[in-house]
């Protein structure tokens, strides 16, 4: 079959998630939910539920791309100007907070029947839900709200890291291929000195990257450039896209901790269209069949349950820094808020057969849970700090 023919075939599919990536965060503001959970539950009507639609590969395709711009723009959420000088002590206690979530996940995996993939999927959380929410509570600035963030951002990047050493594994053994992934770090540090360094020298090149209104949109042409090459190196290397792509999106903050219009031009065009179709897409390969069963439903609270606690009894180690019980609990309860890289890793998952379908379906259950009562509960310990 012609791509045309594949395209024409799928298009009254692509007209309905087109339709409902316009309407779904209208709908979102109003019940008060993550958009991400409405746009699974919408995959979820219109795949296993009503069989309106069915995955098909240019939707894939589609879902793919907007997997790779979800994760350049977990990375490009990087803000190393939201950390003040106590940025030792932040990344020390952020170490030991994450130290602590790998020794409770990998307890709470094999308590579930699973191994290191659940230990890393349980130890992840959601950057992009931490910084909203101390944003409006007004506590990003602050001692704990940065402690926070520095352990959010460590738990996605070295999560990500431990899911790209064990797919190497998965895929190739323990053979001289684990040296890729040294290997693409060089590069990525390559790069990162090659294009700071440009930067440096030609200001005027770079400056127009962020410019309002450049009708050719070189910053955008820049930073999707450099996404597809760092995702086309990981191919070549034989590591997880995902990686790469996160990595791009890193580069990219770390460099240009200034990045006026862009970060908004660039959510607009991934968060408008592409990325909802991946949500989407992991809706209609939700397994809803298998949820009608007691016991993986019991399964599923279990899940849920200690990947609460995953989060929560780490955070006990901010008592040394004298905070009060309070504060340590909205803290853990913050980090137990995971979306899309969970989402991410569990789909990745799925590809290299280490979990199945079903486990997938309690991982996004877990997602869509924690997403929601996270931040609620942030919010209700630590009320938001009155503006001066």
């Amino acid at each position: 079959m012609s791509p045309e023919q594949l395209v024409a075939q799928e298009a009254p599919t692509l007209i309905l998630i087109a339709s409902a990536a316009f309407v779904l965060p209208l709908l979102s503001n109003r019940v008060r939910v993550p958009g991400v959970v409405l746009e699974i539950l919408f995959g979820v009507l219109i795949g296993p539920v009503l069989h309106v639609v069915q995955e098909g590969p240019f939707l894939n395709e589609l879902g793919e791309l907007g997997l790779f711009l979800l994760m350049f723009l977990s990375g490009f959420e990087i803000d190393l100007g939201m950390f003040d000088r106590r940025r030792p002590r932040q990344f020390i206690t952020g170490m030991t907070v994450f130290g602590l979530t790998i020794v409770t996940a990998y307890v709470a995996s094999r308590i579930l029947g699973h191994g290191f993939f659940v230990m890393f999927i349980l130890a992840t959380t959601s950057v992009g839900l931490v910084v909203p929410t101390l944003r409006s509570t007004r506590r990003v600035s602050t001692p704990l709200g940065q402690i926070i963030l520095m352990s959010a951002l460590l738990a996605d990047f070295l999560t990500l890291l431990g899911v790209t050493a064990m797919a190497v594994i998965v895929e190739h053994g323990v053979t001289i291929q684990l040296f890729d992934l040294p290997l693409f770090f060089v590069v990525v540090a390559g790069a990162l000195l090659l294009i700071r360094r440009a930067a440096w020298w030609k200001p005027e090149w770079f400056g127009r990257l962020f410019d309002l209104d450049d009708p050719e949109e070189v910053g955008i042409r820049g930073s999707l450039a450099l996404m597809l090459v760092f995702v086309g190196l990981s191919l070549v290397l034989g590591i997880e896209p995902i990686l790469g792509a996160f990595l791009a999106g890193s580069v990219f903050a770390v460099i240009f901790r200034h990045r006026g219009a862009l970060e908004q031009k660039l959510s607009g065009f991934a968060y408008g269209f592409l990325i909802p179709i991946f949500f989407i897409n992991v809706g209609i390969r939700f397994d809803l069949h298998e949820l009608g069963d007691v016991r993986v439903l019991l399964e599923a609270a279990a899940l849920i349950g200690l990947a609460v606690l995953v989060k929560a009894i780490p955070a006990l180690a901010l008592l040394r820094r004298r905070r009060s019980i309070r504060e340590v609990f909205a803290a853990g309860f913050l980090l137990s808020a995971r979306l899309s890289l969970i989402i991410a890793v569990a789909e990745l998952g799925v590809e290299l057969g280490i979990i199945d379908r079903v486990l997938e379906a309690q991982i996004i259950l877990l997602a869509g849970v924690t997403s929601t009562l996270g931040p609620a509960a942030f919010r209700a310990l630590m009320p938001k700090v009155e503006s001066t």
